[in-house]
């Protein structure tokens, strides 16, 4: 017991011994002034006067730099744009009254020299697809430090929600024998022969499936997966990388992005997966809005970006709206469209969000859908003869959310799978319902895509680090 307890107070103190400095949020946080403190990141902003320089540092932990004052020697001449620096000094009020740091030691780690090959210099402003086109030097830029953290903390809201409503994180494969939604749009994995590239050529369908014995794809889905989980754990989720190849470079499609994905046991009413879409949008939003809404302001403003109003998604219920009810909206407004809406066509980003701006900008859950618009999992309402079924429409990025209530009856379920000709591939699934069933619900929902309305971003392919799209996978 005593051996344990020493074990941890000597890795707590090589911690600390190896951290032995200060982020710059926690001088923030701690606004003590007179205090001698060792601080290290990136030079920003150096404004040289006759004897002193001026800079700012930054670290990544704060949306405000550090300002350092320092006399201009030999030293401080390498001190530029870009360098990493490790200084140590004593925290002092500048006359504006901010927090600023009186340099006493000063090291260059890594020098910079922005007129030789660094893409970015000081003061000037970049649109988001020209910084796009450095992705291993974009985090260096303020408005992405900006995307990293608002994105990390989403993420951490997103657990707790969950945690919260005591569901049970499961870490769903990325390779999966199942395509999921059944469209097709899936990438094939296969082994690539440690010979020369040209055997690649070669490689017939056997060889393809020499390693795992079957076709393998990268998951479009974790739900069936999860299906699986909730007939044990009654509510659990996950939250992980997807991909689709889909061949669209629209600002609204990756190649590679993550889901939020949950399952609900022991439901048979699909209102208690809307209570539960809404209730974690709206717990999301606000959290992200008391810790950094003044960064996500700052962000859009800096891209000029619109200033958006939260009051219809935080202070106003989500309106409820049938799919029928919606196609007559659609088809009464039809002169409003580039590409004229029928009832066999599929909803648009045009239409979905036409539909949301005809909600005053509140979103919508768009129920009761036709049953060959939705997968071969999707309940059917005997009363309606519709997929019990719901899409989430959101302010200015259309659909956010997909969910359903799962066909939990073995006899129909058998019969769609021998329709698709995947009883065999699936019969794994289809035994869920045959031992210890359950009725069972969930949605997806895309992160990015909120992220997207959050920071009110053109391209979906600047919320992420590393965007990949059609024709597109750097780094």
């Amino acid at each position: 017991m005593y051996s344990n307890v020493l074990l941890r107070a000597n890795i707590f103190y090589s911690l600390r011994r190896n951290f032995s400095y200060m982020k710059i949020s926690e001088i923030y946080t701690n606004k003590s002034t007179n205090a001698d403190i060792n601080v290290k990141g990136w030079v920003q902003n150096v404004r040289k006067m006759k004897t002193k320089l001026f800079f700012d540092i930054s670290d990544g932990s704060s949306l405000k730099p550090l300002q350092v004052v320092t006399e201009y020697d030999h030293v401080t001449k390498k001190v530029t744009y870009g360098c990493s620096v490790e200084i140590s000094g004593k925290t002092t009020r500048a006359p504006s009254g901010q927090i600023e740091l009186n340099c006493k030691v000063i090291k260059i780690i890594g020098e910079c020299k922005p007129n030789e090959e660094y893409p970015f210099v000081p003061r000037k402003k970049y649109k988001p697809e020209e910084i796009r086109e450095h992705l291993h030097f974009r985090p260096r830029t303020n408005t992405f430090k900006t995307v990293l953290r608002v994105r990390s903390r989403i993420s951490y809201c997103i657990h707790k929600f969950f945690q919260k409503e005591k569901f049970v994180c499961i870490h769903t494969p990325v390779l999966t024998s199942n395509d999921c939604e059944g469209a097709g749009e899936i990438f094939e994995v296969i082994p690539v022969p440690s010979q020369a590239s040209d055997e690649i050529k070669k490689i017939e369908q056997k060889d393809k499936e020499m390693f795992f014995d079957k076709q393998i794809f990268l998951t479009v889905s974790g739900q069936l997966h999860l299906e699986t989980m909730v007939r044990a754990l009654c509510n659990v989720y996950q939250f992980g990388p997807v991909f689709r190849a889909e061949n669209s470079k629209s600002r609204l499609h990756l190649s590679e992005f993550y889901m939020i994905e949950a399952e609900v046991a022991f439901i048979n009413k699909i209102e208690y997966i809307l209570k539960l879409m809404e209730k974690l949008i709206k717990n999301i939003t606000l959290e992200i809005m008391e810790t950094h809404g003044e960064e996500i302001i700052n962000y859009r403003k800096a891209f000029s970006f619109p200033i958006f109003n939260l009051n219809n998604v935080m202070d106003k219920s989500f309106t409820v709206m049938n799919f029928d009810d919606a196609c007559e909206i659609l088809k009464k407004n039809n002169d409003r469209f580039n590409h004229p809406f029928t009832e066999f066509s599929r909803l648009t980003k045009e239409h979905e969000l036409f539909l949301v701006n005809y909600n005053n900008n509140i979103p919508i859950f768009v129920i009761n859908w036709p049953v060959e618009r939705k997968p071969f999992y999707v309940k059917i309402s005997e009363s309606t003869k519709k997929a019990v079924a719901v899409d989430l429409l959101f302010p200015e990025i259309g659909e956010l959310c997909g969910g359903s209530l799962r066909e939990d009856n073995y006899n129909i379920l058998q019969e769609r799978l021998q329709q698709l000709g995947l009883q065999e591939k699936l019969k794994w699934y289809l035994e869920l319902r045959k031992y210890g069933n359950i009725p069972t619900g969930g949605f997806g929902m895309g992160f990015e895509r909120f992220l997207k309305f959050i920071l009110g971003t053109a391209s979906i392919k600047d919320t992420i680090p590393f965007p990949r799209w059609p024709h597109n996978c750097q780094l």
